[in-house]
């Protein structure tokens, strides 16, 4: 009974393996929320009844087209490299003998010094080398989607390329500071603080280069 009921459950969870797995891999290829739409600028407040002839907002002079508003677009740079390597190695060694003479006359006479000699040695070595390295290049434009009062300001934005074998898309996120703005409203992402930075592609590219749904499937259930 317990052998025809296992017969009967092997198909069964080969069936949900296949109905499972696509899903999930498709669920693992699929983007996160959009979460880096336009910020719009904010709709300008009524101008006060003063009388004055200039109802206009105040700009200083110094400002020129710097971006420091809700809705206004920073270029940034994406100038991200990192680097790191590790290495280490160790080595020991020991060495030891032990040799006794034995009288020439009398009863230990039989003996020869080979017999009661003795030696031993140990030795270990090891080594362990590791390196890792990225690269990140480019321009994305995105805006700015709030003012904090300490004068920093939240960007986000993303850039979709869409191409004749797959789709590219860049999304970035973070914190930066009004000084670190060139005048041309461009910022290196180095000087993006708690930046978020998402580089991903879907299409006939991506694909090729990874590994298919039952491979990854019996990769996971492997105890090897």
């Amino acid at each position: 009974m317990r052998r025809r009921l296992s017969k009967l459950a092997m198909p069964g969870l080969a069936a949900l393996a296949f109905a499972l797995a696509p899903a999930a891999a498709h669920a693992k290829d699929k983007l996160p929320p959009d979460t880096f739409s336009v910020t719009m600028p904010m709709p300008p407040a009524p101008p006060p009844a003063n009388g004055s002839i200039f109802q206009g907002a105040y700009v200083p002079l110094t400002s020129g087209g710097r971006a420091g508003a809700v809705g206004d677009i920073v270029t940034i740079q994406l100038v991200e490299r990192t680097a790191a390597t590790k290495s280490n190695a160790a080595g020991t060694q020991r060495d030891g003998n032990v040799g006794l003479t034995p009288p020439a006359t009398g009863p230990l006479s039989l003996f020869n010094p080979s017999d009661i000699a003795m030696g031993g040695g140990q030795q270990f070595k090891g080594k362990g080398d590791a390196s890792q390295s990225n690269a990140l290049s480019g321009e994305v434009s995105v805006t700015i989607a709030a003012v904090y009062p300490n004068g920093t300001m939240l960007v986000r934005g993303e850039k979709l390329l869409t191409l004749n074998r797959g789709d590219e898309r860049v999304q970035i996120s973070g914190i930066i500071r009004a000084i670190d703005i060139s005048p041309d409203n461009r910022i290196l992402s180095t000087r993006v603080a708690d930046a978020k930075i998402r580089y991903v592609g879907k299409g006939e590219i991506a694909r090729a280069s990874q590994q298919g749904w039952l491979q990854r499937f019996f990769a996971i259930i492997s105890p090897f």
